[in-house]
């Protein structure tokens, strides 16, 4: 872990990511501290506090319901992060089990597994989405489900491909050689290994969790108890934004989006660096080269 810490301090795309990653996350969390308003109350409604303009009173303006575009998407914060946590956790669970079965098991287990897998990812997600979460009640739980239980596939594919390479390694065989039970050897040797792609690889999936949150909420599909930066957009969109000039409406709850989309990017990728064995040169094959470098004078 020290030498992780060490090698992510050094990667600048990481730090600018979980930078901005604990910059949302305290935003969410803090929010009645932050949020100059509570989006909750009841506010007294006239043609003026309707799309009003930026002003000191309200820094990002009011939206068609007069309240404060700023302290709505401080709230907002909150249910895409939520979204965006446990629907990756979600995808990442499933993902990992299939690709570490299939990619240990092999034969006709992995072929089925696979296939079920290549099936599940050639479907777009999101008209799927719209479909199972039009099917049922649109609340924060199904849609935390639907998202997860769609969005496993890429990483059963690269949890697949490392447990393949991890299997192969001379200390797996040893361990079949000995009569190691195959979930020992799972659990103790091929796990530990997979594991850092797959944390890298939930980063990742988290950003496209909340893409897709935001997506259904702006078609009319988000939960309409709960205030998320995609019903904000939805609202907006629908309730005469364009038309009446009101770009703050429109603009706020789009650049968070993109901001915390961008940070997860930014992080999954600088983790992907970092712990992927294949982007970066071994230390001993570097201390070989010095070695040899040497030798040839």
């Amino acid at each position: 872990m020290q030498g992780f810490w060490q090698a992510f301090k050094r990667n600048r795309m990481g730090v600018v990511g979980l930078s901005m990653i604990v910059l949302t996350i305290f935003i969410a969390i803090f929010a009645p501290l932050l949020a100059p308003y509570n989006p909750k109350e009841r506010v007294r409604v006239t043609l003026d506090s309707i799309y009003a303009r930026p002003s000191s009173e309200h820094w990002f303006g009011t939206d068609d319901a007069g309240k404060d575009v700023l302290s709505n998407f401080i709230y907002g914060a909150r249910v895409s992060l939520t979204v965006g946590f446990f629907a990756s956790f979600i995808s990442v669970v499933i993902g990992g089990a299939i690709g570490l079965i299939a990619g240990f098991f092999g034969g006709r287990i992995e072929n089925l597994l696979m296939r079920f897998t290549d099936i599940v990812l050639v479907i777009p997600d999101l008209p799927l989405a719209v479909v199972l979460v039009a099917l049922t009640k649109p609340s924060l739980m199904n849609i935390i489900i639907v998202i997860g239980i769609l969005g496993w596939t890429g990483t059963a594919r690269l949890v697949r491909s490392q447990t393949i390479s991890v299997k192969e390694r001379k200390f797996v065989l040893r361990a079949k050689a000995i009569g190691a039970h195959p979930l020992y050897i799972l659990r103790k040797h091929i796990f530990p290994l997979v594991l850092p792609l797959m944390v890298a690889n939930t980063v990742l999936v988290i950003s496209l969790a909340i893409l897709n949150e935001s997506a259904l909420a702006f078609l009319g599909l988000g939960d309409p108890s709960t205030l998320s930066w995609g019903q904000m957009l939805n609202f907006a969109f629908t309730r005469g934004a364009m038309s009446s000039g009101a770009w703050w409406a429109l603009l706020v709850p789009g650049l968070g989006i993109v901001w915390l989309v961008l940070g997860c990017t930014l992080l999954g990728q600088g983790f992907q660096q970092i712990l992927n064995p294949r982007l970066e040169s071994h230390h001993l094959q570097k201390s070989e080269m010095i070695a040899l470098e040497a030798a040839n004078g």
